[in-house]
């Protein structure tokens, strides 16, 4: 009584047929499916923010910790500019 047969679902696909139109109704479908990968790819983007947001920046990580200048006879650079 309560289930819907093969039959019930071929005419209602019928009746959307008439009232959309063929192309009417695949140009809806493609808006839709343009909608759900806009979707995903907002959610993988989303995804990937969070996941850099969570780590450091590699360059960071790679650095060297800065040491102090081991060569001694360095010396300032002198001032070559003319004296006005």
């Amino acid at each position: 009584m309560g289930g819907l047969s093969i039959w019930h679902w071929l005419v209602v696909g019928v009746i959307v047929m008439l009232l959309f139109g063929k192309g009417r109704f695949s140009d809806m479908m493609g808006d839709v499916a343009k909608g759900i990968k806009s979707f995903k790819k907002g959610m993988s983007e989303e995804d990937e923010a969070q996941q850099q947001a969570q780590r450091p920046a590699p360059r960071l990580q790679q650095q060297p910790p800065l040491d102090p200048n081991p060569d001694q006879t360095l010396q300032p650079m002198k001032d070559d500019r003319p004296h006005s």
